[in-house]
């Protein structure tokens, strides 16, 4: 109940204190709105190309050959080798993920060890290259090579850590 009113509640707060400081309501609306859109315009190629390179990511058959060749790394390390599609796929889709991670926990189940690996790893990590192409997207210099490898080692090692601490939980 009280959460279906925050949002009407602050929307009329804010309207009140834009009165009472006799700030033109609709000048700053119209103000914020058109900076709103040339956000979006900047933001668009970028998401775009991280959307097609995501499908074909999947669709050119190289998350399954990566996830054939990287299966007994991730084995020695402790990662269950149903669960590395998961963390190739994070990175670049947040949906892809999430069906992966909801097709693991109705195979194996949420209390199994695969399950919980799965979960700790799905929510230790990030979308990393939509991520990067939403904060980067501004940028006149992109640099984008130090801040995506930080990140993409950030993803792995938490899964790395996540599957060793699922073993004794």
């Amino acid at each position: 109940m009280i959460a279906s009113l925050l949002v009407p509640l602050l929307f009329l707060a804010v309207s009140a204190l834009a009165l009472g400081k006799k700030a033109g309501l609709y000048d700053c609306f119209t103000r914020g709105t058109e900076r709103a859109l040339s956000l979006a315009r900047s933001l668009f190629p970028f998401l775009a190309a991280t959307l097609i390179l995501c499908e074909l990511f999947q669709a050119s058959g190289l998350s399954a050959l990566l996830t054939k060749l990287l299966t007994p790394l991730f084995a020695r390390l402790g990662i269950p080798a149903e669960i590395a599609p998961l963390l190739l796929i994070k990175p670049f889709s947040g949906s892809a993920s999430t069906a992966l991670l909801s097709d693991l926990l109705q195979r194996f189940g949420a209390e199994s060890y695969i399950g919980r690996c799965a979960c700790v790893c799905f929510g230790s990590s990030e979308t990393v290259f939509y991520v990067s192409a939403v904060y980067f997207a501004n940028r006149r210099k992109k640099g984008l090579r130090k801040p995506i490898l930080i990140a993409l080692t950030a993803n792995f090692s938490a899964a790395v850590l996540g599957c060793f601490l699922c073993r004794f939980l």
